[in-house]
């Protein structure tokens, strides 16, 4: 069964992929592409094991679940400065209630990350 925590994750990560890169390219192309590999990259790699189903086998890089939490609020930051920066108010605005629902939603998962291990 999948929670409300799942969606709002995933369309906050998707901000986030699309929007920094949008932000840091009038600046350094190579910079905007660096950063949204960036953020693919730590989510694909890092995980912490028992984490949404997650076994050993799967994982590439076992992390604490403080990392994934970091990773996932390093996301949230990205996807809210980085709409501020590029997008209309009323994008921007979405973006932000998007991040703040995300992060509402995520709070059963995030304590119960930070108590397992990597």
């Amino acid at each position: 069964m999948t929670s409300l925590a799942d969606p709002l994750r995933f369309l906050s990560m998707l901000v986030a992929w699309i929007a920094t890169p949008w932000a840091l390219a009038p600046h350094s192309v190579p910079l905007a592409v660096v950063s949204v590999v960036l953020l693919l990259v730590l989510v694909a790699v890092l995980a912490t094991p028992g984490d949404q189903g997650m076994e050993r086998e799967k994982i590439l890089v076992p992390v604490p679940g403080a990392v994934v939490v970091a990773v996932m609020l390093l996301h949230l930051v990205a996807a809210v400065v980085s709409s501020w920066a590029v997008w209309p108010t009323w994008a921007a605005v979405t973006a932000t209630v998007l991040a703040a629902a995300s992060l509402i939603a995520e709070q059963p998962r995030w304590r119960r990350l930070v108590t397992m291990g990597g």
